[in-house]
């Protein structure tokens, strides 16, 4: 188990240096100078020269990313262009507003997923069965950022139940401004949630441990909860970690919308400012999070699962 931790640790490590190269050919791709966008069209020659030296942008790209290697070896991000603050810092600051974004958004996807997942392959074929389906596939259908526009126009503007914009000063005023960003964030995912853990239940229920739970006399409640579940939750468990991935890239539609700070919406105002050190330090700070979240998520995979166990000792 600790090997196949290590194992997972240095892919995980891997992938992050890759996104990093990507990621500095990808801006490099884009047409225009991000020095004179930056500045403005009345700037010097001499500004334009000297701004370009402090980003690093007067040297190879291959010379940059091994900077920005070493840099990362050592902390530091770098600064940001236009205030001069290091770069890690305005990330921290802005992370914690998106964290509870996602955090809420998971528990969106989870508690209603996880019910009507189980509800509906225990009531197979029934009108519940049908409604959770169509239920399911209506929400995976629609795009996150169009319900946060209804969610807002609904339940902000004309009902008045909770506020439009904001992140709130705290206590019960944040929790009440977070409502509506993680329902748009996570509403989707209660259909994946719902339909993966439904298959996944109907098809450990007819395994043979599940049969032979039932011979000896069993209660329904204990045979699902401790022989049904606790394998059939494992693919959710999968993908729930990748949507934590897409909700980060999701978490920029639902903070410009619902006026959040947050990772999303400097990144947005990064880009459009062209401002590199910004862009290249959240995109690394989000691809750290998702990897750590699947990583973890394959780990907890390898230690509910016994099948996974004995092939890793094996």
């Amino acid at each position: 188990m600790i090997g196949y931790a290590l194992k997972r640790l240095a892919l995980s490590a891997a992938v992050v240096a890759l996104v990093v190269a990507a990621l500095f050919v990808m801006i490099y791709a884009v047409p225009g100078d991000p020095v004179r966008v930056a500045l403005g069209p009345r700037a010097s020659e001499a500004l334009i020269a000297e701004l370009r030296e402090r980003m690093g942008l007067d040297s190879p790209i291959w010379m940059q990313i091994g900077l920005f290697y070493w840099s990362l070896f050592q902390g530091d991000l770098g600064r940001d262009v236009i205030s001069g603050e290091p770069v890690l810092r305005i990330i921290m600051a802005q992370l914690p507003d998106t964290m509870r974004l996602i955090a809420g958004a998971m528990v969106v996807a989870i508690v209603p997923g996880v019910a009507l997942g189980v509800l509906s392959a225990t009531h197979r074929g029934s009108l519940l069965d049908r409604l959770t389906s169509l239920f399911s596939v209506s929400v995976m259908a629609v795009p996150s950022f169009l319900i946060a526009i209804y969610l807002l126009l609904v339940f902000s503007i004309q009902l008045g139940w909770f506020p439009a914009i904001g992140a709130g000063r705290g206590g019960f005023d944040t929790l009440w401004r977070l409502v509506l960003p993680s329902l748009a964030l996570g509403l989707a995912w209660i259909g994946y949630t719902a339909r993966i853990l439904r298959a996944s239940v109907l098809e450990v229920m007819g395994e043979s441990h599940v049969r032979t739970a039932r011979a000896f006399g069993l209660s329904q409640q204990k045979i699902m909860y401790d022989y049904v579940l606790r394998i059939a939750i494992l693919p959710t468990i999968t993908i729930l970690g990748i949507g934590f991935g897409q909700m980060l890239s999701g978490a920029v539609f639902a903070e410009i919308v619902f006026g959040r700070p947050g990772i999303g919406k400097l990144v947005y105002d990064a880009i459009i400012a062209r401002n590199y050190p910004i862009i290249t330090g959240a995109v690394l700070v989000t691809t750290v999070f998702f990897v750590l979240v699947n990583l973890v998520a394959d780990l907890l995979i390898a230690w509910l699962d016994p099948r996974v166990r004995h092939g890793l000792s094996s």
